[in-house]
């Protein structure tokens, strides 16, 4: 199955837990459909993204970066890339690669938020990540590491969240919490 087909797939199959979920998955879903290249950076104004919201096991911490462009904490993510099989698996290996954990377990092959958000930079504008998000379990010992696009990475306990988190984020937090 290629990229594109399992994303489409992913899509469909995931059970949205709300009306604007599900209006954004109909939004990807007909971008999708009328763009091929959706999942490529190349694909302007709007493309699809893959991010991964890491949490401990006791489901009390998230692990976020200091994104290193925009200076804003975030989840871990990016854009697809041509050897990606499968969206689940970009999500993956976007946080596997930023936060420097290796062994990192996605909780669901599907996804459990969609964001649409403005792109501060890039040649064209306005565009938009249409980003897919998953939550992946980090071991108990996990060492993170500072990439080349964060300028920290960090965990926070839940009650103790870094201030500026935009609303999608809190949400997305919350529900893997809730995981």
């Amino acid at each position: 199955m290629t990229l594109y087909a399992d994303t489409v797939a992913a899509l469909q199959r995931w059970p949205a837990p709300n009306a604007e979920q599900s209006r954004l998955r109909t939004a990807y879903l007909t971008h999708l459909a009328e763009r091929p290249d959706a999942l490529s950076r190349d694909c302007h104004p709007d493309h699809i993204t893959a991010s991964t919201l890491v949490v401990n096991r006791a489901r009390d911490q998230v692990l976020l970066n200091l994104h290193g462009k925009y200076r804003i904490w975030v989840q871990f993510g990016g854009h697809c890339e041509t050897e990606d099989r499968a969206l689940h698996e970009a999500a993956l290996r976007e946080a596997t690669e930023e936060s420097g954990i290796d062994g990192l377990h996605l909780v669901s092959d599907l996804p459990i938020q969609l964001s649409a958000h403005e792109v501060r930079c890039g040649p064209i504008r306005p565009s938009h990540h249409l980003d897919v998000r998953y939550v992946a379990v980090a071991a108990d010992d996990a060492v993170s590491r500072v990439s080349a696009e964060s300028l920290d990475v960090a965990w926070f306990a839940s009650e103790d969240l870094p201030e500026g988190l935009d609303a999608p984020l809190l949400e997305l937090i919350g529900w893997a919490l809730a995981t």
